[in-house]
């Protein structure tokens, strides 16, 4: 398991300064079924608006 999860999206509510993901977990889909052939084709569920 990945030890640090990077993350550019700094409006998340789990984004730290240095790029890293601060979630628990980290849960992505994929926009066609069970399988992706690019990173195009997943999203991240796990983003949440920072307020």
């Amino acid at each position: 398991m990945a030890k640090d999860v990077l993350c550019e999206v700094n409006n998340c509510k789990h984004w730290s300064s240095g790029n890293k993901c601060e979630a628990d977990s980290i849960y992505v889909v994929s926009h066609k079924g069970k399988q992706a052939s690019n990173n195009e084709e997943t999203d991240c569920k796990t983003f949440v608006p920072e307020v």
